[in-house]
């Protein structure tokens, strides 16, 4: 039997990236504690990554707690400082005296949220994980609807802002950012943004986020084999506290990091098919350039003057790097891949 549905049309999910896995129907004997959106999940890890946020952590461990004893649902909490200067780490600290299932990791100094993401991952113990931002701009009351459609069968929840409190150059970024990820990427989100997702714990140990690539964890989802993602309308607030991370220099790191996140979900095993195919459309077009020139030199036509002979020169000359890039890549792949383990599903031995 599935759990009862408390929502009204307009906050219907939409599934993403396929069917869903059979026996995604649970049996009520296995669901925790009969809370009032009880799931399958023995543990749920919450995963809070935060940067100067001292004023709104009390307020968010005081809501995770009632959530989740509402959910009657086992949960630890999982602070990640990076590296905050004001009195962020002595709120962590006070809200986890006394309270074994609130633990916390504090960085050095500054590293980006996917590094406190990566860290927080690493930390977590229940067999599925929930991120949110501390802003109190996530909504904790949203954790069990992002649980129960994850305990459907989905291997990525992501949450969806449809309502948005931003400023509206934010609003209208993170529009132009969602389309052309979905674009390249091809995981069909509206928000790749939303801090507030959830995940399996296969997702999690399958999947690794450095840079800025902490957008793009479904993609990467996907690219390891985790490819049942879908998404849920989640509710958004107004910032009440601190100041918001955004700022210019988000655009070029989010692009880049598209890029980046391009590579390694579609190349990062088969360069060749990158750099070959680039090198042998440089070295054509190269040879096409100066086959006409040859043309048109055999007639008479002097060639001293015509910068497109070094024009298709230097086409042939990059096509041939380019080839060789790839023939590198690829041993180096495949010294690498040979030693790495894939992720495995289930075996019999």
């Amino acid at each position: 039997r599935r759990p009862q549905r408390s929502q009204s049309d307009d906050r219907q999910t939409e599934s993403r990236g396929g069917s869903r896995r059979s026996g995604s129907s649970r049996d009520d004997s296995r669901r925790g504690g009969g809370g009032r959106k009880g799931v399958s999940f023995k543990k749920v890890s919450i995963v809070v990554p935060l940067y100067n946020e001292e004023e709104s952590i009390s307020p968010l461990s005081k809501q995770l707690q009632e959530t989740m004893g509402d959910m009657g649902q086992a949960f630890e909490v999982i602070f990640v400082d990076d590296g905050s200067t004001d009195r962020s780490l002595q709120e962590i600290k006070n809200q986890c005296r006394g309270k074994r299932n609130f633990r916390y990791v504090s960085f050095f100094g500054n590293y980006g949220k996917s590094a406190a993401l990566q860290a927080g991952f690493r930390a977590v113990t229940g067999d599925a994980a929930v991120t949110m931002d501390a802003d109190l701009q996530d909504d904790p009351a949203e954790i069990p609807n992002l649980l129960v459609k994850l305990d459907e069968g989905y291997d990525v929840v992501s949450g969806w802002k449809k309502k948005r409190y931003d400023p509206f150059i934010k609003k209208l970024s993170s529009k132009f950012f969602n389309f052309v990820t979905r674009l390249f990427t091809r995981v069909k989100l509206h928000d790749f943004n939303c801090g507030l997702k959830a995940y399996r714990r296969a997702v999690i140990d399958n999947v690794t986020v450095y840079g800025e690539l902490h957008r793009y964890i479904p993609a990467l989802a996907k690219w390891n084999g985790f490819p049942l993602i879908a998404e849920a309308v989640v509710k958004h607030h107004p910032r009440k506290y601190g100041k918001t991370k955004f700022g210019p220099s988000r655009f070029f790191k989010g692009f880049v990091d598209l890029l980046t996140a391009l590579f390694i979900t579609r190349y990062v095993r088969r360069p060749m098919h990158l750099f070959g195919f680039l090198g042998a459309l440089a070295f054509v077009v190269g040879v096409g350039v100066n086959g006409y020139l040859s043309v048109i030199w055999f007639q008479g036509e002097p060639l001293s003057n015509r910068p497109l002979l070094l024009f298709g020169m230097l086409l042939m000359i990059v096509g041939v790097q380019f080839f060789t890039v790839g023939l590198l890549g690829e041993m180096f792949a495949n010294q690498f891949f040979a030693e790495k383990e894939y992720p495995v599903k289930d075996k019999n031995f």
